[in-house]
């Protein structure tokens, strides 16, 4: 693979690397960085200047705004010049105005994180980065003047002195490339990490994608409840009353009363498996009475006994019950598959702003997240809401689950 930027430049052959575009590159990059730097410090003392000038008039007020604002600029056109050494295009991390005019434009630019960041480079670019392309390049440059450039500017020495002066400044001609496009990645790096958007930023966006994505997952699993249980559970239902209907009208022993009766079990038994289906997609006591009662509906048709211990201050805001009611699903599920307990504990309560629930049994322990229990799908779940999953089970038992999840005030 080709390499992208100067830094990735250096790692090509010698031979391969002088023959490439980058030397030339990095220097129009470090000679236009130099401009750049001088042409920022003539912009402000003129800004600087009319500003206070005009202050006694209150316009100059926009030349000190405008000084401020000089960094969006400089930005600008660093991102540009970053092509010449960085073949990663730096996208701009500034939000469009919320409404046309200057004054919405200038307002939301002076609030945004970016462009003190881009003033912060600016202000560094001036003060030290230009200098010291301009020490590289004068470096360079003045190495080869007193080497190759001998015989020109050395005029009281023979051709005997200066021509092996000449061949040293040839030799050592390829070797200067090196300093060059290293300083040009070094600052070239630095740039995009002060004018790149921010990974927290990022971060942020993608939890908020993250949690809209589950409301919208949480919007169709109601639905989905809903549609079940208004619609295929009613029809079940009055098909089981029919066939019972028609299994008491059937004399025993008759040629239909055996059908029938298999028929009624069935349609019995597929009741039962939708109702336990729609307690998985989004259980109705859940959004008409609250967490603490779908708990202890829970706990009531697990096969083994459970100890609530609930103090719940009402009921709390549509996602944090979700989520808290299928920890504890999911907790019950995993006691009655894997850990071989004769009995469970359930404690819910609200602290410090953040909803504390534990669930724990005496079975066997050693339970692993990375077995398939769903204990990693939990904690993804949890993690949406900014909350917090641990998990103790040593062998043997017992195994508690802890975890807190923050509740919006």
């Amino acid at each position: 693979m080709p390499p992208r930027t100067a830094l990735e430049a250096l790692t090509l052959r010698p031979t391969v690397l002088l023959r490439s575009s980058w030397p030339w590159r990095s220097l129009a990059y470090l000679a236009s960085g130099a401009l750049l730097g001088v042409a920022i410090i003539a912009a402000v003392v003129a800004l600087l200047a009319v500003g206070t000038v005009l202050a006694v008039v209150l316009v100059g007020v926009a030349g000190y705004v405008a000084c401020l604002l000089a960094g969006i600029v400089v930005a600008r056109i660093e991102r540009r010049r970053l092509r010449l050494v960085d073949e990663e295009e730096l996208h701009d991390p500034h939000q469009p105005p919320p409404r046309a005019g200057l004054r919405a434009w200038v307002a939301l630019r002076l609030r945004e994180e970016a462009t003190w960041r881009e003033l912060f480079y600016a202000a560094l670019s001036a003060a030290m980065l230009c200098w010291m392309d301009l020490l590289v390049l004068g470096g360079v440059a003045y190495t080869l003047m007193i080497s190759v450039g001998a015989p020109l500017v050395i005029d009281d020495e023979g051709l005997a002195t200066t021509l092996p002066a000449t061949f040293a400044g040839l030799l050592l001609g390829p070797i200067l490339v090196y300093p060059v496009i290293a300083w040009a990645g070094a600052r070239a790096a630095m740039a995009r990490a002060m004018l790149a958007p921010r990974d927290d930023a990022l971060l942020i966006e993608v939890t908020r994608s993250r949690a809209r994505l589950v409301d919208a997952f949480e919007v169709e699993r109601r639905r989905i409840e809903r549609d079940l249980h208004d619609g295929a559970q009613q029809r079940l239902v009055a098909l089981s009353m029919q066939l019972g209907l028609a299994r008491l009208e059937l004399p025993p022993g008759s040629p239909g009363a055996g059908p029938v009766a298999a028929a009624h079990e069935l349609a019995k038994q597929a009741l039962t498996d939708l109702r336990e289906l729609i307690r998985g997609v989004h259980p109705k006591v859940l959004t008409d009475r609250g967490l603490a009662a779908a708990v202890g509906e829970a706990a009531s048709v697990a096969p083994l006994p459970v100890d609530l211990d609930l103090r719940l201050p009402g009921r709390l805001p549509g996602p944090v019950e979700v989520t808290a009611y299928f920890v504890v699903s999911e907790a019950l599920t995993n006691v009655a598959k894997h850990a071989l307990a004769e009995r469970a504990h359930i404690t819910a309560y609200v602290d410090g702003g953040r909803l504390v629930v534990r669930v724990r049994d005496d079975g066997r322990g050693g339970a692993d997240p990375a077995a398939g229990s769903g204990l990693v799908g939990l904690a993804d779940r949890v993690a949406v809401l900014d909350g917090a999953v641990t998990l103790s089970s040593p062998a043997g038992g017992p195994t508690l689950l802890h975890v807190e999840i923050p509740v919006p005030a």
